[in-house]
């Protein structure tokens, strides 16, 4: 694995312009082993929306951000695209695309098999962010890390996004289940006078639960 940080690879639709078997076998046999078959993809997980099954969020973790400047990738993205990926993509509405450098220690790979996943993308006021960079790193991703029920809590620094914010940081945290992230257990230990002092300066939340994918 390179010496680089780990990147990752966010791409998040509203998927309810397209017919639901057409998403997912496109998504299932062609988009997702397409990925898988290009050299530094350490995973690839689908993940849909536990309040509206509907959003559809893919994540893959890279062995580093360079895997996408690499002939192998780009000779199936952008406009090297497939016919049928243009098509489905064309129909869904594109809720985010996140190019991302994993922050220290930049070389935890997603765990196996999680149940659930809380995607949490934000911007910060520039007078804010040295402190905002302290509280998410000093008590923010302990504290929610210690909550019984997360498997993995990371955070990255997003350098290429597409979305509504344009947003400038993300934080992933792999869950036994969805239901983690709405427990009093999960609100207890995100919720402390540090954080009310930070918030008033975050904007553009994106906070998206979400249960792993499973084809019915």
């Amino acid at each position: 694995m390179s010496s680089n940080p780990m990147g990752l690879l966010v791409a998040g639709f509203d998927s309810a312009p397209v017919n639901p078997d057409e998403f997912n076998d496109w998504y299932d046999t062609e988009h997702v082993p397409e990925r898988r078959r290009v050299p530094g993809f350490v995973n690839c997980e689908r993940w849909v929306g536990a309040e509206n099954p509907g959003l559809s969020i893919a994540t893959y973790d890279l062995e580093s951000l360079d895997v996408l400047k690499t002939g192998a990738y780009r000779a199936i993205a952008g406009e090297n695209l497939s016919p049928w990926s243009k098509r489905v993509i064309g129909k869904a509405k594109r809720l985010c695309r996140f190019e991302a450098v994993q922050m220290p220690p930049g070389d935890v790979v997603a765990p196996a098999q999680a149940g659930g996943l809380l995607l949490f993308a934000m911007n910060v006021a520039p007078q804010a962010e040295s402190d905002f960079n302290a509280w998410y790193d000093e008590e923010h991703i302990p504290r929610l890390a210690a909550v019984t029920g997360c498997l993995s809590a990371r955070r990255f620094t997003i350098v290429d996004a597409v979305s509504d914010g344009r947003h400038r940081y993300l934080a992933l945290y792999h869950l036994s289940s969805p239901e983690v992230c709405a427990s009093k257990a999960w609100e207890e230990a995100a919720v402390t006078p540090w954080t009310r002092k930070v918030r008033p300066f975050t904007r553009d939340r994106m906070r998206i639960p979400l249960r792993r994918y499973e084809r019915e």
